[in-house]
């Protein structure tokens, strides 16, 4: 009797998994896409809300009649002074004020849930039980917070760009993207206080009470130096008015200003990551 001959069996093939290149990072994105999609919404509406009446409101004598019968410092606070120009007008009602106020609120929610909110709900100490460490969990929220910053300032800059002709505004276009990088420095030193005050106090209140307090306390010194000459030293203190106070879309950027906004958010990223290597998550 002869014995059944055993073929060996085919190996089959092992599914390679895909893996993420920065998945801490991109993980950011793939959670906060539609919040994301719903800022530049709002961008788009506020742009195309007040960049279109600019030939009947800023550019009119009768507008300039009106600002001329209101208070000089109201008129200044408000930065209504500028809004003559094309490029004041833009600068005094887009990026000075509606946007200001819009991606403030974004890049400070952010900022707050990245690691308090996340430290909040639990989420963090369930990161960190991977194989990452937490100085990479700090700078994979910096680095995304920053890239949706710059993302969302850019396409802003685009918009402006969009209505520049049929609004007349007369914006230079290298003038308006040097805006664009100011704009982000200073909404990013806001997101990246949220983030420093959310990783100290493990709470996502904390990181939102850190960054409204520096945009908010930027905006009220600017304000409170147009008053009078005797509180013009409050500008030195106002990266609000670094920022605005030298009118960048009508005179150009100042570059060092800029590198000088994005040094100070890296300083606050690393202070944020000696924080989170430090303390006890979760307590």
């Amino acid at each position: 009797m002869t014995q059944p001959v055993l073929r060996p069996r085919p190996l089959r093939a092992i599914p390679t998994v895909q893996r993420a290149r920065f998945p801490l990072f991109s993980k950011v994105f793939s959670d906060s896409w539609r919040s994301l999609l719903a800022w530049s919404l709002g961008l788009v509406a506020a742009a195309s809300l007040y960049l279109p009446i600019y030939p009947s409101m800023g550019g009119s004598a009768q507008m300039q009649d009106l600002i001329d019968t209101l208070p000089k410092e109201l008129v200044r606070s408000l930065n209504y002074d500028q809004i003559g120009t094309g490029p004041g007008y833009a600068q005094a009602t887009i990026f000075g004020l509606i946007a200001y106020l819009l991606l403030g609120i974004a890049v400070i929610s952010w900022g707050a849930a990245a690691l308090g909110g996340d430290e909040e709900s639990g989420q963090l100490e369930l990161t960190l039980a991977h194989a990452v460490t937490r100085v990479q969990v700090a700078v994979a929220r910096f680095a995304a917070l920053a890239v949706k910053v710059l993302a969302l300032s850019l396409f802003l800059g685009a918009l402006v760009l969009f209505w520049n002709s049929p609004a007349q505004l007369d914006i230079d276009a290298v003038n308006l993207l040097g805006t664009c990088l100011l704009f982000a420095g200073l909404i990013l030193l806001s997101g990246t206080a949220a983030l420093l005050c959310g990783a100290v106090g493990g709470r996502r209140v904390w990181g939102v009470g850190g960054g409204a307090f520096v945009a908010v306390l930027g905006y009220v010194l600017n304000a409170l130096g147009n008053q009078s000459a005797d509180l013009e030293w409050l500008h030195a203190l106002s990266p609000y008015n670094w920022v605005f106070g030298h009118n960048p879309l009508s005179n150009g950027a100042d570059w060092a200003t800029v590198g000088l906004l994005f040094a100070a958010s890296v300083v606050l990223a690393v202070a944020t990551a000696l924080v989170v290597r430090q303390r006890d998550v979760g307590v």
